[in-house]
């Protein structure tokens, strides 16, 4: 009987009740054939691969992570919960040691989804990694977190939550903002004040092959993981680098992805995007899955698998180095960026516009942080649509010192009810959410 070296758990959950529309690229087809073709090569027989059924997430978990105008109920379904449910299932039994690893096969996605949620954008309402990663914060004290974003997309939700937490690593290796959504993810987003080097964006130019990404992993990615040194890696598995996904750009295999899953070694992987439903997905999961149990996964091939036909060009190579330079020099600047911040002025200010393209709503975002040495710095965020919604929202850090605290609660306690529809507290060191309203 064939076993496992690391014995790995999976959580399917294809949210049979939840689509954007039938025809849209995000619908339930995209697990159930994965689901297929896992039963078929019979993953789910061998010793040390075990399925477990997603838990849901509470108002609680999400509440560590968003601030929902008006409410969670107004931007999410229960399959949203039960998504971030699946990831949380992973965490957990990772956590507890039953499994030395897992991957959760959920959806809806999330890694758009950024700390202020007034509706859909990129197809993600909200963000099911940090929703999981805060409750395991939150339960078992882990402090020291990488997140690695592999979706073809840039995590700009991830971002956003992580901008200003220096004890969260988020890099992001994704097609070139210039050529597609959501625009952004370009070296010199480094995070905010008080983290600054801790975000790490590595834009790859359209049609990079397995060569260039596993070129960034090893150049880039692995040498800054041992430099940070985090307690747990969390893999956003995306899988739209596909060379047959059908909106994007990118030459990425079946093989590729297994191989960067095996030399990542993330604790837990949770998927994201690909909509390359038939030809792609089902070949690419089970390459990954078999990649987190060190099993042999070289016959993991999709039927038109052909590499020459997929493999970069020479200055597509060229701009690749390029861009790890450039990455690596803004991952040694950030220590010498943020005492620069700390010896400026006491208050950082960050304004923003953000389309959810999903229920076109544009919000437009002023942000306060206190730059603190001793702490993340306290937040304030004031959010407005298009549509006239108004919210002031304050977030104090997990390890926030005690000026923060008391500066938090002072900026909740003396925000105008008149100005806002609704006014927000998260405080992260009490994990208590308060709210005012007009």
């Amino acid at each position: 009987m064939l076993k496992t070296v690391s014995k790995t758990g999976l959580v399917f959950f294809p949210a049979f009740d939840w689509a954007i529309d039938p025809t849209h690229p995000e619908r339930e087809e995209r697990l159930l054939y994965t689901q297929d073709q896992v039963f078929e090569e019979g993953l789910l027989d061998i010793d040390g691969i075990v399925e477990y059924k997603p838990d849901m997430a509470t108002i609680q978990d999400i509440r560590r992570v968003h601030f929902c105008a008006p409410d969670e109920w107004s931007v999410l379904t229960e399959s949203h919960l039960i998504s971030a449910g699946g990831a949380k299932t992973i965490g957990i039994e990772v956590m507890e040691k039953r499994v030395k690893r897992g991957f959760a096969l959920v959806r809806p996605p999330g890694h758009h989804a950024m700390r202020v949620v007034h509706g859909s954008r990129g197809f993600c309402n909200i963000n099911i990694e940090a929703i999981m990663i805060e409750y395991l914060r939150e339960t078992y004290n882990i402090d020291r977190v990488a997140i690695v974003d592999t979706d073809c997309h840039h995590g700009d939700g991830t971002q956003d939550i992580y901008w200003h937490d220096p004890n969260t690593l988020f890099i992001s290796l994704h097609q070139d903002g210039r050529t597609l959504y959501p625009g952004t993810g370009f070296c010199y987003e480094m995070g905010g004040a008080t983290a600054a080097g801790t975000t790490i964006n590595i834009p790859l130019p359209p049609n990079t092959s397995e060569e260039g990404f596993l070129y960034a992993l090893d150049h880039a990615i692995l040498p800054i993981l041992e430099d940070f040194k985090p307690q747990l890696i969390v893999n956003s598995a995306g899988q739209d680098n596909h060379y047959t996904d059908p909106i994007t750009n990118m030459n990425f295999s079946a093989q590729g992805y297994a191989e960067l899953t095996r030399r990542l070694k993330p604790d837990i992987a949770v998927l994201e995007g690909g909509y390359s439903i038939e030809t792609a997905l089902p070949y690419i999961n089970v390459g990954i899955i078999m990649a987190l149990a060190e099993m042999d996964f070289s016959r993991v091939r999709e039927p038109d698998y052909q590499p020459e036909k997929i493999r970069q060009s020479r200055e597509t190579g060229r701009e690749i180095e390029r861009v790890v330079e450039e990455v690596l020099d803004c991952w040694r600047k950030g220590p010498e960026t943020r005492e620069k911040y700390l010896a400026g002025k006491p208050f950082v200010p960050r304004g923003r516009s953000i389309f959810y393209d999903t229920d076109n709503i544009l919000e437009t975002q002023k942000e306060n942080l206190r730059v603190c040495g001793d702490c993340g710095g306290v937040l304030s965020i004031d959010s407005e649509t298009d549509t006239g919604y108004h919210i002031f929202a304050v977030h104090i850090p997990r390890k926030a010192c005690k000026a923060c605290q008391e500066m938090g609660y002072q900026w909740y306690d003396s925000a105008d009810a008149k100005i806002y529809h609704q006014i927000f507290l998260q405080d992260r060191t009490h994990d208590q959410y308060l709210v005012r309203k007009a």
